[in-house]
């Protein structure tokens, strides 16, 4: 038999200290949100939620980790990347996925050795992304990706770093205002 409980607001007895109301507490409970649901806060929303992108060249030095930039939010809930570093706002710990894309160019045809991407993550290498093109091909333009699902408490500071050989020493990150490039994105898990 199905019931239908229609009211306006559901909250605690006056004399429940806890303030949890409680959903289910003995039989298994599957509850199934239709699409006008809201919440206040939002707290079923993938938040924190962040994409910034590169829309400039970046002049890097040869065989060198470098701090990728990223100068153009294009997402930014809760306003928590500052100087392209990504920081865990206060609790909002959790499991995020964080990755990012990195347009990378050596300076002529040809001559482009191998590429590094790495999450960094309060200043450790985490996750990373390699190419080596030195027992094959070469190439002067190479794509490099990463992506990971990191567990982040507050104020965990998360960033993007690069590295390229080149064989002629003056490659780049490259950025373009029309079309992204190189970018740097996240969000907060729910039900992680």
């Amino acid at each position: 038999m199905t019931s239908i409980l229609e009211v306006e607001q559901l909250d605690t007895l006056s004399s429940n200290a806890s303030s949890t109301l409680t959903i289910g507490g003995t039989n298994t409970t599957t509850i199934a949100f239709g699409p006008n649901v809201t919440t206040t806060p939002s707290s079923l929303a993938n938040t924190p939620a962040f994409k910034y992108v590169k829309t400039s060249r970046q002049t890097v030095s040869d065989n060198t980790f470098t701090k990728v930039t990223f100068d153009n939010g294009i997402l930014d809930t809760d306003s928590a990347v500052s100087s392209s570093t990504f920081t865990v706002p206060t609790g909002k710990g959790g499991q995020y996925l964080i990755g990012a894309n990195l347009f990378t160019v050596a300076s002529g045809v040809t001559r482009y050795i191998y590429g590094d991407l790495y999450i960094v993550v309060n200043s450790t290498f985490r996750s990373q992304s390699n190419t080596d093109f030195r027992n094959s091909y070469y190439t002067n333009k190479h794509n490099l990706l990463v992506s990971d699902i990191l567990d982040l408490s507050a104020g965990d500071t998360v960033e993007i770093q690069g590295r390229i050989d080149d064989s002629t020493s003056s490659p780049h990150f490259d950025g373009d205002s029309s079309s992204y490039q190189t970018y740097f994105y996240g969000c907060r898990l729910i039900g992680a």
